[in-house]
This record gives structure tokens, sequence and C-alpha cells, in this order.
């Protein structure tokens, strides 16, 4: 009898394994790329995009997310390649990484991704969709510089992509302009209702048709039309193995200098540096793609973080990259159909395979073409109807949410979050401000209460309602609802009974009493919740 989990998994096969391959095709160039901005060897990006895909896939509590190399760890392991002096001492502090991710893990430090306010985690979203549209809009037009900047969110890549945003339109590829203009159109007929009720049609991903339409036409236009064809490096290119040996040469094993490395500090420091921020990318990554998810599921962040670290831990032994949850790759496998876990270990599968067999292949596949599935995702993740309904609940969301998008544009992805999250708690505390004490009038009588936890922020606000209540009043003082009171509030409520007589106010206290011992007053009525009609 087939297990449970394997007639799950072998259910959604028929999605899975088009949306893996979409994926494939993403995170290839992203590989190359990202290792050829660190510095470090270029199958190095391959090696940690394989690990993700064929083991952290399984060890991971997600269904959708994709782990690999992030361009957000790039100046991190550029510069700790020039500190450590070796390729192999980064080596070492990606291990090291790796076991204090299992250790985060292990102490349940996940739960931090659940702090991150609903109006921050979109407005990541849509910054990372419109830096895909930034990015890609020059290898969409064929004024191809580095692929390496795709996803990274560094203040230096996001001042240079907006000039190679501008030259872009200036040293325009006819070839690849062909090439991209209509894989979006073809992305966007793909999307539309009628072709999603086709049957035959709805087997077929849309990006899988973008890549067909860009290797076909550019195949077509070398021969007849060279000048309309794409030139060579415009295409993926990636490191050819001619036989099986030399794909498992490109491995780096450990051995003995690897302790040497142990007695120097700076390895320690880079280490503790990769693990925190990759541990806040895949948390923060995590909550965008349970965002994305179309069944809303909730990834286990702890889980994650374990898996991230056993990850890391396999990709320093075998010569990798620090690796991260990728939100631009997790979010092309969402678009792309994706459902469980297989898609995104049908991803590794394919880069396995490609990297020993296909590499002939693949390169000839034109970059215009990956530029355009990356065009596609970014609108989804950035569609204007996303800023209108922000705007519609209020700016208390709203304001969260652009400035987030503000910040990760000038800024990087985590100093981006980190003000988002200085301005939504901003409002919380507004918001609870105002909703921890509220005075209600009809005619003289006055009703004060006490709502949630009352602390001492709340202070100055009592007070001002305690001075607009004239002489001749009665006052009821609720407390029914506040679990916490603090001294300082207390302490300005006793104020107030004592002076009350003075003003020939008249106070009555419901669920107060016994909250704190508070003075009692002959012309103040002592109530319980219970002695109320």
């Amino acid at each position: 009898m087939i297990h449970k989990h394997t007639q799950y998994y072998l259910r959604h096969m028929k999605d899975d394994i088009p949306a893996g391959i979409v994926v494939f095709l993403v995170a290839l160039p992203l590989c190359l790329g990202i290792a050829l901005a660190s510095g470090a060897p270029l199958f190095s990006g391959l090696i940690t995009g394989l690990i993700g895909g064929l083991i952290v896939s399984w060890l991971s509590g997600s269904q959708l997310a994709v782990s690999g190399p992030a361009a957000g760890l790039t100046v991190i392991v550029f510069n700790a390649l020039e500190t450590l002096g070796s390729f192999q001492g980064l080596l070492v502090a990606c291990i090291l990484a790796g076991i204090m991710q299992l250790v985060l893990g292990f102490l349940r430090a996940g739960i931090i991704g659940a702090f991150f306010p609903s109006a921050v985690i979109e407005g990541m979203l849509a910054a990372i969709g419109l830096i895909l549209i930034i990015k890609q809009i020059p290898h969409a037009t064929g004024y191809h510089t580095s692929y390496e900047g795709d996803e990274s969110y560094m203040k230096e890549t996001a001042e240079s992509s907006f000039i190679e945003l501008f030259d872009a339109f200036s040293g325009v590829s006819p070839g690849s302009a062909v090439i991209s203009v209509v894989a979006l159109l073809l992305l966007i007929l793909w999307g539309t209702p009628w072709f999603k009720k086709q049957r035959l049609l709805k087997l077929i991903p849309g990006p899988l048709v973008a890549v067909v339409w860009g290797v076909g036409y550019n195949v077509i236009t070398r021969q007849f039309a060279p000048d309309w064809a794409v030139s060579s490096e415009h295409l993926v290119n990636l490191p050819v193995s001619e036989k099986t040996s030399d794909f498992f040469n490109n491995f780096v094993l450990p051995n003995a200098s690897y302790l040497s490395h142990l007695g120097n500090p700076q390895v320690y420091t880079v280490a503790v540096t990769i693990a925190i921020i990759a541990s806040l990318e895949t948390l923060l990554s995590l909550e965008a793609t349970d965002k994305l998810d179309p069944l809303k599921r909730l990834a286990p962040t702890n889980r994650e973080l374990k898996a991230q670290g056993a990850g890391n831990i396999v990709s320093g032994l075998l010569g990798g990259l620090p690796m991260t949850a990728v939100i631009v790759r997790s979010a092309a496998n969402i678009n792309a159909g994706g459902q469980t876990r297989v898609a995104c270990f049908t991803h590794g599968v394919f880069l396995l395979l490609s990297v020993m067999f296909l590499s002939h292949y693949l390169n000839t596949i034109p970059l215009a073409c990956l530029a355009a599935i990356l065009l596609h995702t970014g609108y989804k993740l950035a569609n204007p109807v996303l800023f209108k309904t922000f705007y519609q609940k209020g700016m208390s969301q709203f304001l969260p949410f652009v400035i987030t998008v503000i910040a990760i544009l000038v800024t990087d992805l985590l100093m981006g979050m980190a003000i988002g999250m200085v301005i939504g708690l901003f409002f919380v505390i507004r918001a609870n401000y105002h909703a921890a004490i509220t005075l209600t009038q009809v005619g003289s009588h006055y009703l004060l209460s006490l709502n949630k936890d009352v602390s001492f922020l709340n202070k100055a606000r009592l007070r001002k309602y305690i001075l607009s209540i004239p002489e001749q009043s009665t006052v009821t003082i609720v407390a029914s609802k506040a679990t916490f009171i603090d001294h300082d509030i207390m302490e300005t409520i006793e104020d107030f009974l004592a002076a009350a007589p003075d003003d020939n106010i008249t106070v009555e206290l419901i669920d107060l009493h016994g909250k704190d011992k508070i003075k009692k007053n002959e012309e103040i009525v002592i109530l319980n919740a219970d002695d109320q009609l």
C-alpha cells in the first residue's frame, strides 16, 4: 500500500515537475552569476543550488521554498575571501555558520519570523518585484553587463541598476528585444482565463513555452538573419564537462588544511555574520513564501533553520557557497504552479543532469527568455492593485507598506525591512495607545474604560481624560478587560479619587479594586463586574 505522503506527492506531480523545470531555468544562470560576483569558483554556486534542491527541499518544512546561493550574501562572501585569504577558509566558515543555524533551530529562535507585520512582508515582496523589473530590463533589451545582481538588494547594486536601466534603452539589441517582448506576451496570454481552461495547454507552463520560443527564434535567425540573432554573450554560459570525472573534480572536499583555519578568529567572525544574515533572509523569505502560497500553508520556522544549517554544513564540505531560502526562486516556483517540495527537488535534479550532460544545449538559451520570466514574476509581486488595496486599508497599513518598498529600493533588504519594522511598530504602539483607554459620555455620566494592558505610555492620555471631566459629574471606571495596569496608571487614578470629592464628582469602580491597593473614599462606590445590571 502506498504511503499517504507518497500519494500526496504523486497526485501533484503533474504540477510540480513543470514548475521545477521553470525554477531550474531561472536558478541556473543566477547560481553562476552569484558565484562570479562573490569572487568564488563558478561551480561553487552550482553546488549550492544542487544541495538546496536535492537535500534541503526534503529537510525543510516548507512545501514551496527554494534554497540556493543568495545575492544578499555576495558582499559578505567577497569580503570574507579577501579577509581570510583563501576559499577553504570561507568553506570552514560556511560549515561553522551551518552548525550555528542548527543550534538556533534547536533553541527555537525561528519564532522571530512571526513578529513581522503583514504590511511589511507585503512591502518586501513588492520591492523585490520592482527590483526584478529594474534589473531584468537590461537583459530583456540585450544590454548585458552582469547577471549576478538580479536578486541583489545591496545599495551599490541598487544605484547601478537604475543607471543600467537607462543605459539599456540606448543599447538595445534587436534580437533580445524581440525575444523578451514575445516571451512576455506569451506569458500574459498563458495566464488568461481562456488558456487556463484548455486542458492540454494547462499542462504546459507558460515560462517553458517562453524558453522554447527564445531558443527556436535564435536557431532560425542565426541561419537566415544573423543581424537579428542573439550573440553568445547574451546566452546562458555554463561550464561544459567533457567527461564524468570532470564533473566530480569540481567538488572541493575537506582536507587537513581545514583544521588550520579553525585557529583563525576571523573565521568565527565571518561564520557568525553568515549565520545571522542567512537566517534572517531565510525567515523573511519563508514568511513571504507563506503569504504567496495559494493554499496558505504555514512552514515551521525552527525546522527551516535546522534545514538551512544542515544545507550550509554540506555545502561547506563539498565546496559550495553559503545558502538561504530565496524568495525570487520561491515566487517563480509558485507562479509556475508548484504545489509540493517535489518541485524544488525537481529543480535540483535538472541542475545535476544539466551540469553533467546538457551543458552544450543549455548554452543555447537566450538570457532574454529568463529576463521575461522574471519580469512577469516581478509584475505579479508588485501589482499596482496591491498598492491600491493597502491604500484603502488606511494609513496604518499603507505607510509601513510603502515605506518598506522605498527603503529596500534605496538601501538593501535587511536595512529596508528594519525601517519597515520600525514604522510598523510605531503604528502598532499608536493603535494600542488609543485603544488602551477610552472615555465616553452620556449626559453628565462618563465611562472611563481601561482596555487590554494599560502601561505608563497611556499616563498622559489618562490625565487628559480626567482633566476633561467637569464638576458635578458621575464617573464609572471599568477595568474588566484589563489584565495588567501599570503602577503609574494606578497612582494617577488614586490622585483622581482623592481630588474627586472637591469637585462633587462621584466615582464608581468596577473590577479595579483588588487589581492593586487603592484608597477608598466615602464618595466612591466600589462594584464588581457581577454587580452590573
